[in-house]
């Protein structure tokens, strides 16, 4: 009878040994998926870098990220996707605050983004002209896809996670995303998208390396993307990136400490001296390249 009971554990043992996933590591920092542990965490959480724009069919999700993501017990994005007041409520923060583009661009500029917007964008230019420039500049990035079907890697994500039933949170409020639009100023904005229109060859070509940067995991060209257009300006990088990523860091330190997660950000915000991989690093977690193809 005991050799039966001990022969019952030994195989329970093993069952559960076996369940265990393991995650392969990656050869270098070339990679979007990272394993958060250390600092007394009981099980680690995840890390992952997304575009927030892509063709659909370039979104294949690897086996180590899949299982990251059944591990984790909620999914954290920028902002909170499943809620559903945010396309409403984002309406109202996307407008300036007594001003229009006409008050931004002298009458020649102004009719070179008009001209843009109707004949390349295809979409009524009266109907925008209260529109903050960054909200503008972000209706090119479609036209610039080379495919029909654009998504985002977020939207790919958050469909996994809804069918896993996982409590899905946001790091930030859409109205703070609006307030950090609004601490650049908008003729600095206004000068950055029209930048973008007049120069929408090398803009293309810079934007495409910046796909296919993401597509190829390619951290050691990531400083330049940092600086890329998507960002406006280099000298907005602190209000865009940095500034935000300490505050996601501080968040983070709080709530690595309850069950595991998956965190699932822009990729711009993982490298470098401001990264959040840096910075919790900093706070004394380990974190560990995974393999992602």
């Amino acid at each position: 009878m005991r050799i039966i009971v001990l022969t019952i554990l030994i195989l329970l043992s093993v069952q559960a040994f076996s369940q265990k996933k393991s995650y392969k590591i990656n050869n270098d920092d070339n990679t979007l998926l990272w394993e958060i542990s250390g600092k007394g965490l009981k099980k680690p959480s995840f890390i992952f870098g997304t575009m927030h724009m892509v063709c659909k069919e370039d979104v294949n999700f690897s086996e180590n990220l899949k299982n990251a993501l059944a591990d984790a017990d909620t999914v954290y994005f920028e902002m909170d996707l499943d809620d559903p007041t945010l396309m409403l409520s984002g309406m109202k923060f996307m407008k300036m605050k007594d001003k229009t583009l006409k008050d931004l661009y002298t009458p020649e500029e102004f009719d070179r983004v008009e001209k843009y917007f109707n004949d390349s964008i295809k979409v009524p230019f009266k109907m925008m002209q209260s529109l903050k420039p960054l909200f503008l500049q972000a209706l090119i990035y479609p036209k610039l896809m080379p495919c029909k079907n654009v998504s985002s890697v977020e939207q790919e994500l958050m469909l996994i996670a809804k069918k896993q039933s996982k409590p899905i949170k946001g790091l930030e409020t859409l109205e703070f995303q609006a307030s950090v639009f609004d601490s650049i100023p908008y003729d600095v904005q206004a000068r950055d998208l029209l930048k973008s229109i007049d120069s929408i060859g090398s803009y293309n070509i810079q934007f495409q390396k910046m796909v296919n940067d993401y597509k190829n995991q390619d951290f050691s060209n990531y400083d330049s993307l940092l600086k890329s257009s998507e960002y406006g300006s280099e000298e907005n990088q602190a209000v865009l990136l940095d500034n935000r990523n300490i505050n996601w860091a501080k968040q983070l330190n709080l709530i690595l400490k309850g069950k595991p997660v998956f965190v699932a950000v822009g990729a711009a915000h993982l490298p470098g001296k401001n990264g959040i991989i840096n910075l919790l690093r900093q706070q004394g977690y380990t974190l560990k390249p995974l393999y992602n193809k």
